[in-house]
């Protein structure tokens, strides 16, 4: 079912770590970012915009990871748009003639195993590096690319709406997931991406994160001091408090302080292998 958090704008929300799909209506039809997570799923949202006499003439996937570029043939064969970094980076995994087959077996241990379709996963064409917003017949959607957490991830800002489609970022449930390259520039990435995202932070009156719940006007620089404070705190060596591990942490969600744990125990290696006291 998807629900109206603007005008012209719906999301969908997957049972499925709250994984959050977001229609923008233009004249013609809509443009999709982010569809998932189960086959069911999509083709739910693609009957309900049949209903809508709504298509799909655009698709976005906001980064490369599996559950951000999916697709489904009920949804139709739309542009399926990303940045040039994120389409080029989808290309190196699929020229692996395993890298599907890998995604699946590792989706055999989720509550999802068999309900997602992989024949049409990461078929993304890259815009030209620098472009400033989608190529569609809709409201201006403006493109914030930037390296946090995954290759050419990019946030959504639809400007006429005041909504912000932030990717795997400014999340109530999920700390923020450092890229698995050197975590030194993967520190200063995200903080770099956080200061992009407060440049629009003001004209903000709804965020969508790509997990989690929808957040208002309010929450917008909310979430944004947080996910910096838990960088920060990383990068100092500290071992941030954020409600969002540990006993604090939603129900159901106790498995992102093994993220967060990850984190620490790449930062500890790391600073023994430079020497550096913590």
């Amino acid at each position: 079912m998807m629900r109206q958090v603007a005008e012209g704008v719906l999301v969908h929300e997957s049972e499925f770590v709250q994984t959050n799909t977001v229609v923008v209506q233009g004249r013609a039809g809509v443009l999709l970012i982010d569809p998932g997570i189960t086959g069911d799923e999509m083709v739910a949202i693609a009957d309900d915009l049949r209903q809508l006499g709504q298509p799909v003439v655009a698709g976005f996937s906001t980064h490369p990871d599996w559950d951000h570029v999916l697709w489904h043939a009920k949804l139709g064969d739309a542009p399926r748009y990303g940045t040039a970094r994120c389409a080029a980076y989808m290309r190196d995994l699929l020229s692996d003639a395993g890298a599907t087959a890998r995604i699946a077996a590792d989706l055999l241990e989720t509550e999802i195993a068999g309900q997602v379709p992989l024949d049409l996963l990461g078929l993304i064409t890259g815009l030209p590096a620098g472009t400033a917003q989608i190529p569609w017949d809709g409201p201006r959607v403006r493109i914030i690319e930037h390296q946090a957490h995954a290759p050419g991830h990019a946030a959504l800002f639809i400007e006429e709406r005041g909504v912000l489609v932030a990717g795997d970022m400014l999340s109530d449930v999920l700390v923020p997931m450092l890229d698995d390259g050197d975590l030194a520039t993967a520190i200063e990435e995200y903080l770099t991406a956080l200061r992009l995202l407060e440049g629009v932070a003001g004209d903000v009156d709804v965020v969508v994160p790509g997990h989690g719940s929808v957040g208002g006007s309010d929450q917008m620089q909310a979430r944004i001091d947080q996910d910096r404070a838990y960088v920060l705190a990383l990068r100092n060596g500290q071992v941030p408090a954020d409600p969002r591990v540990g006993p604090s942490a939603k129900p159901g969600w106790e498995w992102v302080s093994d993220i967060h744990e990850g984190q620490l125990r790449r930062l500890a290696q790391r600073s023994e292998r430079d020497g550096a006291p913590r």
